[in-house]
């Protein structure tokens, strides 16, 4: 087991904080790990996807689980696979496609662990239908704070806290998840424009349940056009869809035919030579008026691979970032049906500061799932990134945490690195569960993050 000391951020770059790294080849490692932990306890860590503080543990240790990436066993018939918790899902997606299954659920980026997708309880954009991750998790293997480990089923207090605990109730060591069945490696997608807010809510409202659905928002335009987008949703191609020459081979993922129907536009690289400032100023709402205006008012049936469905902001400059460089802050809230005025009244606060963010990410959501601290409930989610430096953010995220939290909704901790104390307890009703369980599992706080700390998770 190798040991080094580091400076780890999330993927916002907010932050950073040092710790000493284990990187535990087995769960025996691990266990020995967690039982000789030092007075600043032990975090287990994956690929770092998480994007605010969650997998962060500054003076204590944590567990880097991405030696633990065995793929133990797959049942074909059933689309059942047995895998360690630091298994990267695309990698398991990589090994399911060709036997005709495929991810349960796809969260918005392909750098995620299985054990971090239970740990976050990561939902996609079919949320109505599938659900969230741990929803499809038949058993887990837990090593608890007093260094032990035990096998978990859906509905024992203990799975369900860890489904969404974000690391805080044991270090998840491998994982039995039930896969969905495929006939292709392509999607079918269509992608229409939406004039304004209600115009893609509206469309999202239409898609069937099972349809992955999205809407990118332009957070930059206001008046008539506030919270313009485009809606894009794809269900899996059958192999009557696709071209005669790739039925010959419907789960080769990367077939010989043009993707079509992007839904978000490649846009050319910003010039080197522009000044940081007017990058600040006035990328974003350009950006954000050339990707409007390069899709048509509606497409429908065209095919694309699953990497370019389900992760397109990776084709794009920089990723999923702001323009320009620097540390970001995701800010991603859900709201229950019935309360679509105060999401208004949030795109209409962010598009009036003029903040350069480079979209916003529109999802319908659906039941909530069985975690604990579990972000999704029945309504919509939106996310957008912001630069951490941007003038008054704090006050106005702040703010808006007010706005939410009155409304019944509540932020994603996965990707908190500021929500207050004392708003939490407003959005996440079954949290004083969470830390009871807590106190009775790991009396002396052998399991902390520096989000826990900060939360008094």
């Amino acid at each position: 087991m190798s040991v080094d000391t580091v400076s780890l951020t999330g993927r916002g770059r907010t932050s950073p904080t040092t710790a000493l790294r284990f990187r535990p080849r087995s769960g025996a490692e691990a266990a020995a790990f967690v039982r000789g932990r030092g007075p600043r306890g032990a975090l287990a860590r994956g690929l770092g996807s998480a994007h605010g503080d969650a997998a962060q543990n500054a003076g204590g240790s944590v567990l880097d689980m991405t030696a633990l990436r065995r793929i133990r066993s797959v049942d074909r018939d059933t689309g059942t696979v047995v895998c360690e918790a630091g298994v990267p899902l695309d990698r398991l997606a990589a090994t399911m496609l060709p036997l005709g299954w495929y991810l349960p659920v796809t969260p918005g980026t392909p750098r995620a662990t299985v054990g971090g997708a239970i740990a976050t309880d990561a939902h996609g954009r079919d949320h109505p239908a599938a659900g969230s991750f741990s929803r499809h998790v038949i058993a887990l293997e837990l090593l608890t704070a007093d260094g032990t480990v035990r096998t978990l089923s859906p509905g024992e207090p203990l799975f369900d806290a860890t489904a969404g605990g974000l690391g805080l109730t044991g270090v998840v060591l491998s994982a039995t998840v039930r896969c969905r069945r495929v006939g292709t490696s392509l999607m079918t997608v269509d992608t229409a424009r939406a004039g304004g807010l209600d115009g893609a809510l509206a469309l999202l409202e239409r898609c069937a349940p099972a349809q992955y659905a999205a809407a990118w928002i332009d957070l930059t335009a206001t008046g008539r056009r506030l919270g313009r987008g485009l809606v894009r949703r794809g269900e899996h191609a059958p192999p009557t869809a696709l071209p005669a020459r790739a039925r010959r081979t419907p789960l080769d993922p990367g077939p010989g035919l043009p993707a079509t129907g992007t839904g978000l536009p490649l846009l050319p690289a910003v010039p080197a030579f522009a000044p940081r400032r007017l990058l600040a100023r006035t990328a974003a709402g350009l950006l954000n008026e050339v990707r409007h205006r390069a899709e048509p008012r509606s497409r429908s049936g065209g095919l694309q691979r699953l990497s370019a469905f389900f992760a397109p902001l990776d084709g794009l400059p920089g990723g999923a970032t702001v323009p320009g460089r620097g540390a970001t802050v995701r800010y991603r809230f859900a709201l229950g049906h019935g309360q679509e005025e105060t999401l208004r009244q949030v795109v209409r606060r962010l598009a009036s500061r003029h903040c350069p963010a480079s979209a916003g990410v529109l999802e319908r959501l659906g039941a909530a799932g069985a975690g604990w601290l579990s972000f999704p409930l029945p309504g919509w989610s939106l996310s957008v990134e912001l630069p951490a430096r941007a003038p008054g953010l704090a006050g106005l995220l702040d703010a808006l945490d007010d706005e939410v939290a009155a409304a019944g909704g509540r932020v994603a901790l996965c990707d908190d690195a500021r929500v207050r104390p004392a708003t939490l307890a407003a959005m996440y009703p079954r949290l004083a569960e969470f830390r009871a369980l807590r106190a009775t599992q790991d009396p002396t706080g052998a399991l902390c993050s520096d989000l826990s700390r900060r939360l008094g998770l």
